[in-house]
């Protein structure tokens, strides 16, 4: 399989690490707006290096890679699906909802898969977990507990352009929610604040933020998020139903310290780098797509999957704004 890469900063020169030891992969084709960057990846990666978007879809390429800034994720979804290629895309779909709107109504019904990188969803501690709520071992599910902790916060530059903690951090609870109980967000109340860094401030945004969302059930799931964890990369889940409880994440590796007399647990380094603690997952991520790209399994996560998270992440924004509780029919737009 000959596989096209948009975009080569930090998680895509990743993905093109990961995608050259793919048995599945035969050769790649990169591109980044700067030259650089990609003549560097071609270097690393025995990879062709394309001057443009346009001339990587028309290189024979069986499918596309897209980790382009996000700004450009809807016009590059748009030429790949155009093309006939079948096309990964890093969340988020857009930059706003309404840009995500139309690039789901662009894709349903065009017979060219895409999926999008939720790559939790890969992660063999979130897959166990998701195993045993459809087998029904933990009983109904009553709380859900989600926690996702950066260890610094993102430069100025990034926050600027992010669209916020719950667009860019917090969606990836959303999701991975969703994915593990199999029911959907009826209502959210956000609460947050910022005691840290000045540029988040600054644009507007919290550096902490906590929420409560009531799935369709009634179940009530608790996220917790923030820029601002000096022990490592933080990232759990713990579901608890009426005949048991499981916990994702509690590993060696968890940056958190016991203060109990004796504890000897957690052991190991801390985790400080998502791409460190997620490792595993986004190389299955890539290979599920692989299989994606040849026909032989559907999308693992549609732009329609992805676009959830995003109305969620746009409920809380708005209680955060108006400190109210906000039905997620309030937000939605299709």
């Amino acid at each position: 399989m000959r596989i096209g890469i948009l975009g080569l900063g930090r998680i895509g020169a990743f993905h093109a690490e990961t995608l050259s030891a793919l048995d599945a992969v035969d050769s790649l084709v990169v591109a980044d707006p700067l030259m650089d960057a990609a003549k560097a990846a071609a270097e690393r990666f025995g990879a062709e290096v394309a001057d443009s978007p346009e001339a990587v879809l028309s290189a024979g390429v069986d499918a596309v890679v897209v980790a382009a800034a996000t700004d450009a994720h809807p016009a590059l979804i748009r030429a790949a699906v155009e093309a006939g290629v079948p096309v990964f895309c890093e969340k988020p779909v857009a930059r706003t909802m309404a840009e995500g709107v139309e690039v789901l109504r662009m894709v349903e019904g065009g017979g060219v898969p895409v999926q999008i990188g939720y790559q939790r969803r890969f992660d063999p501690g979130f897959t166990a977990a998701r195993e045993a709520v459809r087998a029904g071992a933990l009983g109904p599910l009553h709380t859900v507990r989600a926690v996702t902790l950066d260890p610094a916060p993102p430069p100025a530059a990034y926050v600027a352009a992010s669209g916020g903690i719950f667009r860019d951090c917090s969606v990836h609870d959303f999701d991975v929610i969703r994915w593990v109980t199999g029911r959907e967000v009826r209502e959210v109340y956000a609460a947050g604040g910022n005691r840290g860094a000045a540029h988040i401030r600054e644009a507007g945004d919290a550096d902490t933020v906590g929420v409560v969302l009531t799935l369709d059930d009634g179940t009530l799931a608790v996220v917790s998020n923030s820029r601002h964890n000096a022990r490592g990369y933080d990232v759990r889940m713990e579901l608890h139903g009426f005949t048991d409880s499981v916990a994702v994440g509690l590993e060696d590796r968890l940056p958190l310290r016991s203060v109990e007399p004796g504890a000897r647990f957690p052991a190991g380094v801390p985790h400080d780098f998502f791409m460190d603690r997620f490792a595993a997952a986004y190389r299955a991520e890539l290979a599920a797509f692989t299989e994606v790209a040849a026909g032989t399994r559907p999308s693992p996560c549609t732009v329609a999957d992805a676009l959830e998270a995003g109305w969620i992440a746009e409920a809380c924004a708005l209680s955060l704004r108006e400190r109210r509780p906000v039905a997620l029919a309030e937000v939605r737009t299709l």
